[in-house]
């Protein structure tokens, strides 16, 4: 079955710099959007940025500027480039996928469990 898995989580100071990373596996189709999502202790998940099988991307208003989104469509893989990180930041990054499983002619949405970044003052 189809599977993301992310990995780069850690621990940083206050204006450093982390790279997340997550791959897709499994019989996949089509994937038509990946992303990451994250959600801090006691808020709800929010989008942080996305790319399309067209390489459109979107961002939270708070990550411009300073986040990255990037794929390697080759791999199944995509990239959060994370600079100038804040305390604001820490939460637990989810990558996310939208896509199409070879078995089927329909698209669904698909989460990996989560990777924690955690950003120290």
């Amino acid at each position: 079955q189809v599977q993301l898995v992310e990995s780069g989580g850690g621990l940083v100071q206050a204006g450093g710099s982390l790279r997340l990373s997550c791959a897709a596996s499994g019989a996949i189709g089509n994937i038509n959007t990946m992303g990451w999502y994250r959600q801090a202790p006691g808020k709800q998940r929010e989008l942080v940025t996305t790319i399309n099988q067209r390489a459109y991307t979107s961002s939270a208003d708070s990550v411009k500027g300073r986040f990255t989104i990037s794929r390697d469509s080759a791999k199944n893989t995509v990239y959060l480039q994370m600079n100038s990180l804040q305390p604001e930041d820490t939460a637990v990054y989810y990558c996310y996928a939208y896509l199409r499983p070879m078995a089927t002619s329909g698209y669904y949405n698909y989460w990996g469990q989560g990777t924690q970044v955690t950003v120290s003052s």
